[in-house]
């Protein structure tokens, strides 16, 4: 659990039905978490490195997360939503907060999804990211009933967290966050609900820009899936990062929360990790053969020569930013 405050959460009515969402940030940009298959916007809080993600993308944006119906802290419901009614929802949170135009960031399931709604309504969209996403459904139902008997164990953790399938207090955090979001019965609702996703024919129509991020070794939703999905979206600028998780909090988030940012905004804030790794260099110079030449030049114009060595070297380190540190020697200055 973070050591600060956590967001409170509130509540949106989309129809009869009342989203649960959280706020985090003030910034002038609102960026929306499109979750996955299931969530839980309080639990999520206990995943160590998901509350740090949101903090750091609270840095330049309102971020905004939540349940879809029937999950979570959202209403239950019977059956599943239609991927139109989890767009309503989309709609009637940014409506509660007033937000006009924000920028979609879909997480796995949540990508189809969003994409949608960016195609559907553009005015409302500013920019798209979509991490860990795919264009068509590829779960057969084989895999849907595997799935459906392991729910509530954390078993799946080796496909959608791999780098904690070792740790056996990550493994309990994702048996307990499965069962909060959902009960078995409900999630193989959402999971043949989500059999049924394929927005191939929508992605040519999404006008706003969009940012494909997928990491190779997602070992819940296949590279390819992420490529696929990159190649449908006319002009989509497309992120491949060698190696990581399907979870988007675990791993190297920072480069992962700097590429978010350097999107939206234009510019890229360095962390304090990245500023400890900044390459240094240092320079020396010298005057070649100083001692024969000073003794030619007479003390007078041997002096005149190291000024101005002296300023030029000054010039030269301030233009890149650097320091003078110090000069040494009769005959030679050293930078």
């Amino acid at each position: 659990m973070s050591d600060f405050e956590l967001p409170n959460t509130r509540y949106a009515l989309s129809g009869d039905v009342n989203i649960a969402f959280q706020v985090m940030g003030d910034g002038p940009i609102d960026i929306i978490l499109v979750p996955g298959i299931v969530s839980h916007v309080e639990f999520l809080h206990e995943f160590p490195g998901y509350t740090g993600f949101l903090r750091r993308l609270a840095t330049f944006a309102r971020v905004v997360t939540f349940d879809k119906r029937g999950q979570g802290l959202s209403n239950g419901i019977s059956g599943a939503p239609s991927l139109e009614q989890r767009v309503d929802d989309v709609r009637a949170i940014m409506d509660e907060i007033g937000s006009q135009r924000a920028v979609l960031l879909g997480f796995s399931e949540g990508s189809p999804m969003s994409a949608f709604f960016a195609a559907a309504n553009p005015e409302r969209v500013s920019k798209l990211i979509l991490f860990g996403g795919y264009a068509k459904a590829f779960l057969t139902e084989e895999a849907v009933s595997q799935r459906v008997k392991i729910w509530g164990t954390g078993a799946v953790i080796g496909r959608a967290a791999e780098s904690l399938s070792t740790n056996p207090d990550a493994v309990k955090l994702l048996a307990k966050f499965e069962r909060l979001s959902a009960s078995p019965g409900a999630a193989k609702a959402h999971m043949l609900l989500s059999r049924q996703i394929d927005v191939t024919s929508i992605l040519p129509n999404v006008r706003v820009p969009t940012l494909v991020l997928h990491r190779r070794t997602d070992a819940l939703v296949p590279i390819e899936r992420g490529r696929e999905l990159a190649a449908l979206i006319p002009g989509a600028k497309y992120i491949e990062y060698p190696e990581g998780d399907h979870a988007f909090f675990t791993g190297d988030a920072e480069t992962i929360v700097g590429d978010i940012q350097e999107f939206v905004t234009g510019e890229r804030e360095s962390s304090a990790s990245d500023l400890e790794r900044i390459l240094a260099t240092v320079m020396f110079t010298d005057i070649v053969d100083s001692t024969r030449s000073a003794a030619e030049m007479g003390d007078q114009q041997w002096r005149r020569l190291l000024d101005s060595h002296d300023s030029i070297a000054k010039q030269a380190v301030e233009k890149h930013r650097g320091n003078l540190i110090k000069t040494r020697g009769r005959h030679s200055r050293d930078l």
